[in-house]
Order: structure tokens, then C-alpha cells, then sequence
């Protein structure tokens, strides 16, 4: 099967195999030629830029029976027999003239605060946030009389870049710029690394959007958030897992992508 993709340089087309054969590579798990965090990390991973149907089948075999497996961020064809069971437009911005700053408030969050931060994610739904997702990198949140009422948090890391993830605030907490803050605070973080800040939304959440553009980041392209359901005879079979070498070269597979 062909990927139909333009071959392009700029690892930002391919943030999760920038990221796994790079600065995250501790994380990255190799099922033959497909890469992936561990599940309880993130829902990222990377196909090679033409699949074929030995590396459809490895990806079926990451599937539990009856389930989908996570196709975010490809733009490519996927297997007549599989099944598209969601489709969602997305964005990815990059900075674009932010006005990155620490935030007096802000506090450092870590793995004792994960509760906290998956009831909130329950709440507000920003995005896939896993019981590990908050060793990706630095998370940062706010706290009303304790309670922690906002956040937001690095994912994705290709060389240079790092992404913005995680942005929530309580129902309760909005209408007070608690995200913007965050979001520059985090920035600020990236920026004292000698990094840029990127970040991927859907399409349709012109709310986010807006506060994203109006903070100083641009659209640099479009992408698509697929999830399929693979044949239910291919669905679940064991493939070795192996761990790659840092910095593969430019055959290893090329990323999906999240919201």
C-alpha cells in the first residue's frame, strides 16, 4: 500500500519519528517497522512513509480484539479492510512571535499530581493524556484553595521543537486567561532550552484556535487525526518488540499525529 505523501525534510511533518529516533528515543518500542510510545505514554506513533501490507498486519497486531488503533496525524491510504471508525481534521501551529514568560503562580507537576491531572483531563477532554503522558516532559498547572484547576504540558519532542499539550482549565476556572498563562509559562521553558514551541488542534475548535493565534502562533499545515479498526483476523497476533538506535536514519518510519 502507498502512504500517497510528499516526501518532505522538516521533521515537523513527522514530529513522532523525530521525536522517537530522537530526543524521546528512551521511549520509543520498534514492532517491525512501525514505532510507538509505550501505550500508557502516548498514543503517538510512526509508520514508514509507504506502508505495505506486512507493516499494516504489525499494526493490527497492536490492536486488542474489536479496537482501533490510533492513526494520528496520516495523511495516507489506509487498507480497504480496515475500518475509519473517526475522522477529525487537525491543525498544527508553530510560534510564531509568542510573548513566552514564567508565571508566579504556576506550579511544577509530576507523577504524585497524575490523578489530579486525569480527573481534570476527564473533564475537559483536550486530548489524549495517559497515567504516563507527564513524562514526556515538563507540566506546569495552576491551584485554587489546592485543587488543581489548570495546566498544560511538552508531548511531542523532534530536535529543536518541542509541542504544547494538555491545555485545560475547569468549567469552573474559565474566562480568567489561566490557559494563556500556562501556555506562555511552558513556552518560556521551551525557549530557555534554545527550542521552538509547536502544538496540534482540531480543526474545528476555533476557540482554541483563536486563543492560540492570538498568543503569537501561526497555521504551518493541516493534518487529519484518523482512528481504523483493523480485520478481525489480523487483529491482536504478538510481534517482537525491539528498541531502536538513537537517530535512525531516513528509512526508519514517518509519524502520526495527535490533537
Amino acid at each position: 500500500m502507498s502512504g500517497g505523501r510528499n516526501v518532505t525534510d522538516h521533521v515537523l511533518d513527522h514530529p513522532a519519528l523525530a521525536s522517537l529516533t530522537g530526543p524521546h528515543a528512551a521511549f520509543a518500542e520498534r514492532h517491525g517497522r512501525v514505532l510507538r510510545y509505550p501505550p500508557d505514554v502516548s498514543p503517538w506513533l510512526a509508520l514508514p512513509e509507504d506502508p505495505d501490507d506486512a507493516d499494516w498486519a504489525t499494526l493490527a497486531s497492536l490492536a486488542a480484539p474489536g479496537a482501533s488503533v490510533p492513526l494520528l496525524g496520516f495523511n495516507g491510504s489506509v487498507p480497504g479492510d480496515w475500518e475509519i471508525t473517526s475522522a477529525v481534521d487537525g491543525v498544527q501551529l508553530v510560534d510564531d512571535g509568542l510573548d513566552a514568560a514564567p508565571d508566579p503562580e504556576a506550579v511544577r507537576l509530576g507523577p504524585a499530581d497524575v490523578p489530579e491531572m486525569l480527573d481534570l483531563v476527564a473533564r475537559t477532554r483536550p486530548g489524549p493524556f495517559l497515567p504516563r503522558t507527564v513524562e514526556m516532559g515538563t507540566y506546569l498547572g495552576i491551584r485554587r484553595d489546592g485543587a488543581l484547576v489548570a495546566m498544560a504540558g511538552e508531548r511531542l519532542h523532534p530536535p529543536g521543537w518541542t509541542e504544547i499539550s494538555a491545555v485545560c482549565t475547569d468549567p469552573a476556572h474559565r474566562g480568567q486567561g489561566l490557559a494563556g498563562r500556562l501556555i506562555r509559562a511552558v513556552a518560556h521553558g521551551i525557549r530557555q532550552r534554545g527550542e521552538t514551541p509547536f502544538l496540534h488542534t482540531g480543526a474545528q475548535n476555533t476557540t482554541a484556535i483563536r486563543l492560540y493565534e492570538s498568543l503569537g502562533f501561526r497555521l504551518r499545515r493541516r493534518t487529519a487525526f484518523l482512528e481504523a479498526r483493523p480485520p478481525r483476523h489480523t487483529a491482536g497476533a504478538a510481534v517482537p518488540v525491539t528498541k531502536p538506535r538513537r537517530n535512525e536514519d531516513a528509512k526508519a518510519p514517518v509519524s502520526g499525529g495527535a490533537r
